[in-house]
């Protein structure tokens, strides 16, 4: 935990589907440098929605100083996907410029997720962000206080860009989400007021206030829906967290005491990949046929059991209560779904798992491979036989899956704090370099 200090400069706008705040000196220290933020940041957050020009030849551009491409719209996978199956494909990654956003958008994606580790990657290696950094060095902020700035000026400009897709959906789709200090994963309390604070200075209606799914912020996400604050819980490795999830979304939305839930969503974001790369390494630790066998189906198949929990828990007399006060499911997002290990399909994690009321985020990778040669077709509940069969398998041998998700959980933490605190170190370096060539 860090300092409570320097928040006293916030004059965050109130936003209009933010029912409380709380005062500052119960705030935890590695979120307080967020408050400092002030009025301008809303004035900075203007957009110039003018198309830039790049010879890069990806499907997709990334993010890059020369932005996007500008070209004209072409209909791809990705519109199918939710057209045809309910599927919203997201982008998981944001850097500046946003408008390099636009040619995504105009193929089919529908909102973006980003983390410390993006950030970390997105602030190191561009110099897109030195003249805003320059300007709050030079006017006295200290380096987490120029870090949030940083983040929250891209989140702004990011909801800006999906808001007209917000709006179609009836605040089901068009989110970008920003995620709060990873140093709170422990802490209850500082997460609430984190995501509290976060909302507030973010200001739009469409983010999404990203919690991971630890034991200690399974309360904190109750009691930010309960605010009426919309959240994305990420970092879920197992059944049973995910289980917990649902039953914090249902007992917030229960709490809220709102007549109309209909603008309190969330998502929660079962983490693919990382799954296999765990469980993998254990099947060939246990060497036999029938456990070498199983590598790189464990994932798959405890996303397909985790949609039937889906199913069966926003169902029945409790969810139909809340659904006569508007309230919408929270949606399965899958998380993770880059491949790791080249000798899988470059699809596994995507082409597997699409089924309707369901989010993929995907970085440039899946993205670019799901538009090229992805087939779109409802496969999430085609084989749940097979899929507890898989599960049921994996136990036989020994393995415990929800100590593979704490082990995930926990590796999953530390390192967004590692990128965090790798992202401040570099932050400072600049700021003394700056600091430097001014004397």
């Amino acid at each position: 935990m860090a300092s409570i200090s320097n928040l006293a400069n916030l004059t965050p706008a109130t936003s209009t589907n933010s029912r409380s705040s709380s005062s500052s000196s119960v705030l935890p220290r590695s979120f307080l440098n967020l408050r400092s933020l002030n009025a301008k940041l809303s004035s900075s957050s203007h957009l110039s929605l003018r198309h830039h020009q790049t010879s890069r030849p990806s499907l997709f551009v990334r993010c890059s100083a020369s932005g996007g491409n500008g070209s004209a719209a072409k209909r791809t996978t990705l519109h199918d996907l939710y057209e045809k199956e309910g599927q919203s494909p997201w982008y998981d990654n944001l850097c500046r410029p946003v408008t390099d956003l636009l040619p995504f958008i105009a193929r089919g994606v529908r909102g973006v997720t980003s983390n410390p580790a993006i950030f970390q990657k997105a602030i190191s290696t561009s110099n897109a962000y030195n003249d805003q950094f320059r300007t709050l060095v030079e006017s006295g902020k200290d380096i987490e206080s120029a870090y949030w700035e940083l983040v929250v000026k891209d989140i702004q400009d990011a909801c800006k860009l999906f808001e007209p897709i917000y709006d179609q959906t009836e605040a089901e789709d068009g989110y970008v989400s920003v995620e709060v200090s990873p140093r709170l994963a422990d802490d209850t309390n500082g997460t609430v007021e984190a995501a509290k604070y976060l909302h507030k200075v973010v200001d739009r209606r469409n983010v999404y206030i990203k919690i991971p799914a630890t034991a200690p912020c399974i309360p904190s996400i109750r009691d930010v829906i309960a605010s009426g604050i919309s959240v994305n819980v990420t970092l879920i490795f197992s059944i049973a967290r995910y289980e917990a999830v649902i039953d914090a979304y249902l007992d917030g939305l229960e709490a809220s005491g709102l007549d109309d839930l209909s603008r309190v969503t969330s998502v929660a974001s079962f983490f693919v990949s990382r799954v296999d790369t765990l469980m993998d390494k254990m099947l060939e630790k246990i060497g036999t046929p029938e456990a070498l066998d199983l590598r790189g189906k464990a994932a798959v198949a405890q996303a397909a059991l985790a949609y039937k929990l889906y199913q069966k828990k926003f169902s029945g007399p409790r969810w139909e209560a809340l659904v006569k006060k508007g309230a919408k499911k929270q949606r399965l997002l899958w998380a993770s779904t880059s491949v790791k290990n080249p000798a899988y399909s470059d699809t596994l994690y995507v082409a597997p798992l699409i089924g309707p009321d369901t989010v993929s985020t995907m970085p440039d990778q899946a993205l670019e491979a799901f538009i090229d040669h992805g087939t779109v077709k409802r496969t999430i509940d085609a084989n749940v036989s097979e899929a507890e069969g898989i599960y049921s398998a994996l136990e036989k041998l020994g393995i415990d899956w929800n100590k593979v998700g704490e082990q995930l959980e926990e590796e999953g933490v530390d390192s967004f704090k590692k990128s965090f605190e790798s992202l401040l170190g570099t932050l400072q370096e600049k700021a003394n370099t700056l600091k430097l060539a001014s004397h």
